[in-house]
């Protein structure tokens, strides 16, 4: 985000603090960050915020922002600070996090002062155009134990022009939410019996799944993988080797004890199962975060000589992560979900060469997905942080391996310190969709430290063990979240390859019922996906249904085109296709788009 655009909404956060301590005096205030689209402020208060208080506080905003309010820095004391806060807890618990040695900075705009490093605008004048977006619930520091505040989100640009632009993007945002398309396309459910964060693939999302799942299995059989197959849990031992346990340990789900074990000790608090089970004392299992283990595993199985490799072992792998309820998010964010998971054992000598092959496969499946607009991310280790395992000599090869990479894409990258993997440095795509959204998709990950933990090694020329780097790689991540980005991407409206129907077949009336299903299984024998609408509607609801329904082609069937053994073709994307073609014609016509991959954006 450009510095004079967060000082922006940085600012209008706390001009929003500021109209609502004038609207409701006995508010206690949390934080008010800038964001990448915006801002918000989080609050604790008995009044339940309406959308007519949104109207009411922009108007109050509005008033403060014409009044040239300056902002004011001011430095003080941790006593002072204590003093200026008495009444606001929230603040006071912020104020502990602000080590003893570090400066305490305040702001003040009118009579509102808040606890804040900055940076802010010099008055409220400079806040030129903003809106008050939405209110949601949100657990004090993220923690569901926690008290729930009200979340007022806002945005705030240095032009109105530049407003409204989002205004209509946000629009066009809310015209493709997945969760709703979802719902409306039959695509996914999530049911609060099953859980929250835990997705069902109906029959037609799981479509687009599995056409996701072949479209890549293609590529990586070109490229030499090998699919394998691994359990959804495996002992915590594995985990502690590995390291996800304990340095993931936030992000999993708790350990599951072994039934002997409870056998074996029905005595056992809970406390002391807890304890005994993350210290190691007691045996138990974990549903697995990550499949690397697995595979490490895999290719430890047997002695590997450096003729072997690189080794590739792929897998369509479902893992599992903890995330806190509010940071839940239809297919975008949840706890179980689908991995195009793979981990390359190769050289130091072939590590670049394996490198460069995972990246152009992820180009791959973006140019096929009509997502050409992307940047790199090389996420680097924090040299001051210790949640990182393994030595400064083997991240030092990793990361400059990957900027040498980074280097020959020929696309934009950023060098991003301190969001590394606890195990390796990483590249990430950054792609921008149709509407110019952002989404982080496709991972490629160096890792020197967990062949080091396993202790597994290959035999090289000189017939000595050598140790192998080791590469993960998921170019589309979740699939999941990609396809519930994918639903955003096309406004659920898939090119026919992917379409979960792509031929429906219209008659016109009961007589042409008997033709319309021959040329139905003439269009199944093609490997197309179709089915066939013979109720006793008119040709006009019917074409409005499959077109809502986002149906790629309608095979319209009558009398004439009975006689003529033909079918008469209306698409939703690709006009070149539509008129009175034979079915053989029409087929060839669709297989062929199919096969091409082709896009209508």
């Amino acid at each position: 985000m450009e510095s004079e655009l967060l000082k922006i909404r940085h600012s209008a956060a706390h001009v929003l603090a500021a109209a609502v301590a004038r609207a409701f005096p006995t508010v206690k205030f949390d934080i008010g960050p800038a964001t990448e689209d915006g801002f918000y402020y989080d609050f604790d208060l008995d009044h339940t915020f309406t959308t007519e208080d949104l109207k009411k506080l922009e108007t109050e905003m509005q008033k403060l922002i014409s009044q040239k309010q300056t902002f004011e820095r001011m430095v003080v004391s941790r006593k002072e600070a204590c003093k200026i806060f008495s009444d606001q807890n929230y603040k006071l618990s912020r104020l502990d996090d602000i080590p003893e040695n570090e400066e305490i900075t305040l702001y003040k705009n009118g009579d509102f002062v808040d606890l804040c490093r900055g940076p802010h605008v010099q008055n409220t004048s400079e806040i030129k155009a903003f809106k008050l977006l939405s209110i949601a619930g949100a657990y004090y520091r993220g923690d569901e134990k926690n008290k729930q505040l009200q979340r007022i989100y806002g945005t705030a640009f240095d032009s109105q022009e530049a407003l409204e632009a989002h205004l209509i993007q946000l629009e066009e945002a809310k015209k493709r939410d997945h969760r709703k398309l979802g719902k409306e396309l039959e695509l996914f459910l999530i049911d609060d019996a099953v859980g929250q964060g835990l997705i069902l693939w109906l029959p037609k999302g799981n479509i687009v799944r599995m056409e996701l799942q072949k479209f890549i299995s293609l590529e990586l059989e070109k490229l030499g993988y090998q699919m394998v197959t691994t359990p959804h849990i495996a002992k915590l031992e594995l985990f502690r080797t590995s390291g996800h346990f304990p340095y993931y340990k936030d992000a999993q789900y708790p350990p599951i004890a072994e039934r002997a074990t409870l056998e074996n000790n029905p005595n056992l608090t809970c406390l002391e199962l807890t304890n005994g089970l993350e210290n190691g004392s007691l045996d138990g299992f974990l549903l697995k975060p990550m499949s690397c283990p697995a595979h490490i595993k895999i290719y430890a199985s047997r002695t590997r000589s450096y003729r072997e490799l690189p080794i590739k072992l792929a897998e369509f792998a479902t893992v599992y992560r903890w995330e806190q309820s509010g940071e839940l998010n239809g297919m975008t964010r949840v706890r179980g979900f689908t991995q195009d998971d793979a981990h390359i054992f190769c050289t130091e000598e072939q590590l670049a060469n394996e490198i460069s092959e995972c990246l152009k496969l992820v180009k791959i499946i973006f140019k096929t997905l009509g997502m050409s607009d992307f940047k790199v991310r090389v996420s680097l280790r924090d040299p001051n942080s210790n949640k990182y395992i393994g030595n400064d000599e083997s991240w030092n090869k990793a990361e400059e391996a990957l900027k040498i990479v980074a280097q020959s894409l020929g696309v934009p990258y950023s060098l991003e310190p301190g969001e590394a993997a606890f195990y390796g440095p990483k590249i990430d795509f950054v792609i921008k969709d149709v509407i110019g959204r952002e989404w982080q998709l496709g991972t490629v990950q160096v890792d020197y430290n967990l062949p080091e933990r396993f202790d597994i090694h290959y035999i090289g020329s000189d017939n000595k063990p050598h140790r192998p780097v080791m590469i993960h790689r998921a170019p589309f991540g979740s699939m999941e979240r990609f396809c519930g980005l994918l639903i955003e991407h096309f406004a659920g409206d898939f090119p026919t390859w992917l379409a979960p129907e792509q031929v429906r077949i219209l008659s016109l009336n009961e007589g042409n019922t008997d033709y319309a299903k021959n040329v139905l299984q003439q269009v199944r024998a093609a490997g197309i996906r179709a089915t066939i609408d013979a109720n006793s509607d008119k040709l006009g609801a019917k074409v409005r249904k499959a077109e809502l329904e986002k149906v790629s082609y309608m095979f319209v069937i009558g009398d004439r085109e009975e006689e003529d053994s033909k079918v008469s073709i209306r698409s939703r994307k690709d006009k070149s296709i539509e008129g009175i073609q034979s079915v053989d014609h029409a087929i060839h016509l669709l297989r062929q788009e199919i096969e091409e991959k082709r896009l209508f954006l």
